[in-house]
């Protein structure tokens, strides 16, 4: 393994070891498990962990959630039981080696929320000569399969939850229902074009799909936004309509 940082999110209040090369987790990992809407006892599960960023920052903000993560790549699950024990977050987290596409049986089980940060450059593209780096972001045409297996793992009148490349939105919306939908942009700045989105479809909802005004997350200046650093220091994110970071 490339050398390994040592990193911090939610002000400090989860540490992240995880690789100096390759793909590191950031700010689309602390906005994503934001707006997971786990409450205390219920369960989650992240399709393609890492080592672990986003789901120690869901743990972190409810403290009474089990949360199980995957990932194809051995050296980031071994990072993500670490973390899990230098953040005392063990008792209730647990990491597995494990294939998207192939899930062991003891996983083909129903949560109540799934959550991921699926791949989204196109292979055509530039892929980054670190092997880990150019798995964990060159999707190979399968997000439409991502979404399907987050889909399927949750149960009825739960959620899943994805954060993309706004690009990729026109193509995940055709691999999910039309109704139960909510499209939640994240603008890096007021009058710039979204470069994230944040996609969450409530199962067997008969709701019509929602497309909210999202967050700016920077000012002019490149400071973060009052509701964006609230969410960076461990508030929720609501993607409910009007709603704001609590």
């Amino acid at each position: 393994m490339t050398k390994v940082t040592t990193d911090t999110f939610l002000g400090g209040r989860v540490v992240v070891r995880q690789p100096g090369q390759g793909f590191r987790s950031g700010l689309d990992a602390v906005m994503l498990a934001a707006a997971v809407p786990v409450d205390d006892g219920g369960d989650a599960f992240e399709l393609g962990c890492g080592a672990g960023a986003a789901s120690f920052c869901l743990a972190a903000r409810v403290q009474l959630c089990k949360v199980i993560g995957i990932d194809v790549q051995p050296q980031l699950v071994d990072l993500a039981l670490s973390n899990a024990v230098a953040n005392n977050l063990k008792a209730r987290m647990s990491f597995v080696t494990a294939d998207v596409f192939a899930l062991p049986p003891e996983l083909k089980r129903d949560f109540d929320h799934v959550f991921c940060n699926p791949p989204f450059h196109d292979a055509a593209g530039r892929i980054s000569p670190v092997a880990s780096r150019a798995m964990s972001l060159v999707d190979e045409g399968r997000l439409g399969e991502w979404l399907a297996t987050g889909l399927k793992r949750v149960r009825s009148q739960g959620t899943l939850t994805v954060i993309l490349r706004a690009d990729k939105l026109g193509e995940a919306l055709r691999h999910l229902p039309e109704s139960g939908i909510v499209i939640f942009p994240l603008w890096p700045r007021r009058d710039v074009a979204a470069k994230r989105v944040i996609l969450q479809v409530r199962k067997d909802s008969g709701v019509p799909a929602v497309l909210l005004s999202g967050l700016v997350v920077h000012e002019s200046d490149g400071s973060f936004t009052p509701p964006a650093d609230a969410v960076l220091r461990g508030a929720r994110l609501s993607l409910a309509l009007g709603s704001r970071p609590l």
